[in-house]
């Protein structure tokens, strides 16, 4: 659901790790602002990462070299 947030042209700008569970773990710095952490619903024992947005710039694909049929 969190790819379903960006903008055009833009991507997240983190890693995201396969966990072999059919999930992703994604990499981020952990939320301190305790204002920002007012604002969310999680457990106690939860907590938040941010995840970077970066923009995108797309130049083309490179040729294979391979004809197309």
């Amino acid at each position: 659901m969190l790819l379903g947030f960006l903008e055009p042209d833009t991507f997240i700008d983190a890693t995201l790790t396969d966990s072999g569970r059919g999930t992703f773990l994604v990499s981020g710095s952990p939320i301190t602002d305790r204002e920002t952490l007012g604002k969310m619903t999680m457990e106690t024992y939860e907590t938040a990462i941010e995840v970077p947005k970066a923009e995108r710039t797309f130049y083309g694909a490179a040729a294979s070299g391979q004809s197309v049929a």
